[in-house]
């Protein structure tokens, strides 16, 4: 990868350079099976390209994760450069709850 800044990133290489999954064919099936929006809109293929500050919003089997894009990366890394691509916005577990808070 060039040392020019990267200011956009397809869905899948994101997903899997962020380790929201294992694999970057479970990025691109996950990202192509309608689990995954971007700022509200369903993402409906893996190419889908991503911004800087776009909302990302994932359906996973233990809940929903709400991401906010602070970053790209040119290859995948650890789990502390990871977190460093998004802003968590929010969690919730399986049953519809925020994670980490009590119901009213």
């Amino acid at each position: 990868m060039s040392s020019r800044l990267i200011d956009r990133q397809r869905i899948d290489k994101w997903l899997w350079h962020s380790r929201v999954v294992r694999t970057r064919a479970a990025a691109a099936d996950l990202a192509a099976s309608g689990h995954v929006r971007v700022n509200g809109h369903r993402v409906k293929v893996a190419s889908r390209m991503l911004r800087l500050g776009d909302v990302v919003t994932i359906s996973l089997y233990q809940g929903v994760r709400v991401l906010k894009v602070a970053g790209f990366a040119g290859q995948r890394g650890s789990g502390a450069a990871a977190r460093l691509l998004y802003e968590e916005l929010g969690v919730t577990a399986g049953g519809g709850e925020p994670v980490g808070h009590e119901p009213a």
